[in-house]
């Protein structure tokens, strides 16, 4: 009779694995923020451009120049975040996963954060003096057409060329948010010139992240959005053509429950808002991703 089984041992892991996700915010730094906000709403305020008088005769009356005033509303939400790490299972686990799990926290919140700005950045703004004048997205502008593609480089050049047209800052920094679908689209691209096609190769290796003036930013799937017709909703935008305000930042408790029996909860909260603040800076690509 064998008995040697009976000296087999089971070997527990020491180290807690976060699964792949996004890794909390890409978009926060590529867009303009506004911090320390109280209250439901905030407003970021904005003049327009005024056109200069030209002096036609000598000693003429000092012009008045009317200076168009504006301002974007900006509605704040609260995140939550919480989970139970119950006391028996912690003794009877090798690594206590509290650390995990605030690092968890923080990355679902930072996802929040894009969803809150990609969720915002196509939909109806609100300006005026209490925010209550509707500004809808002009698609007849600022929408590229879908052309039963992917994404190609005339598209981006149709999106540069927009931006430029409308007289954006060339030092103002240019964004394009994306899924690796539309990377892999501009490598299957046929009218693509061997210089595009290195330069769109060292942005898949992660060498580079700017090409045409863009820095990519690449997004999850389930956070960039899709239209009706299921095409990938491509945001390219000038950095101060979108707003995010912050009321709270992200944070992390760690308490034990009486009413839990005492087991540790890990609640992490925010407070933020976003909004499209100037039409001019924001452009939709869609993208054909079957």
């Amino acid at each position: 009779m064998f008995t040697i089984d009976a000296a087999l041992v089971k070997q527990f892991n020491a180290n807690i694995e976060i699964l792949s996700q996004q890794k909390g915010s890409k978009l926060r730094n590529a867009v303009r923020l506004k911090t320390g906000v109280v209250g439901e709403d905030t407003y970021i305020d904005q003049i327009g451009k005024t056109t200069a008088v030209k002096r036609t005769t000598r000693h003429a009356d000092t012009p008045i120049v009317d200076t168009e005033y504006q301002r974007r509303k900006v509605s704040m939400v609260d995140y939550d975040w919480a989970d139970l790490i119950d006391k028996a299972d912690k003794l009877k686990m090798i690594a206590d996963p509290t650390s995990e799990y605030s690092v968890n926290a923080a990355f679902a919140l930072g996802r929040a954060i894009d969803d809150e700005i990609i969720t915002k950045v196509f939909a109806t703004a609100y300006t005026g003096k209490e925010g209550g004048a509707a500004v809808a997205f002009p698609t007849a502008t600022n929408q590229i057409a879908v052309g039963a593609s992917g994404l190609t480089i005339n598209k981006l050049l149709a999106a540069k060329k927009i931006l430029d047209n409308n007289d954006i800052d060339s030092d103002e920094p240019r964004y394009i948010a994306i899924t690796g679908t539309q990377l892999q689209d501009l490598l299957k691209e046929d009218k693509v010139t061997n210089a595009d096609y290195a330069a769109i190769r060292a942005l898949v290796r992660g060498d580079v992240d700017t090409f045409l003036g863009f820095k990519f930013i690449m997004i999850s799937q389930t956070l960039l959005d899709v239209d009706a017709s299921n095409y990938r909703r491509v945001i390219c935008w000038a950095k101060n053509g979108i707003g995010l305000a912050i009321a709270k930042d992200i944070t992390t408790k760690i308490t034990e429950r009486a009413d839990k029996n005492y087991s540790t909860q890990v609640y992490a909260t925010m407070g933020v808002g976003a909004a499209r603040l100037d039409e001019d800076k924001v452009i939709e690509i869609l993208c054909d991703e079957t």
